[in-house]
């Protein structure tokens, strides 16, 4: 059985142990989960990025580096 399997059969598993009542909350935590760590396409971050240079919501290099102990 491959990793993958083995992974989706342990989510399976999981979510029939979850009462129903329960599974459209799960559903939204899933949705919402993927959403965070998904990958925006490289154009759209770029469009993004620049209506947030454009509307002047930018942050100085010399301030990304506040906090950040470099020794």
């Amino acid at each position: 059985m491959s990793k993958q399997a083995s992974i989706e059969r342990q989510f399976v598993r999981e979510i029939r142990a979850i009462p129903d009542e329960y599974l459209p909350n799960l559903l939204q935590i899933v949705r919402l989960y993927r959403d965070s760590v998904a990958l925006k396409p490289a154009e759209e971050c770029f469009r993004e990025g620049w209506r947030d240079a454009l509307r002047g919501e930018t942050i100085a290099v010399s301030e990304l580096w506040e906090g950040i102990d470099a020794e």
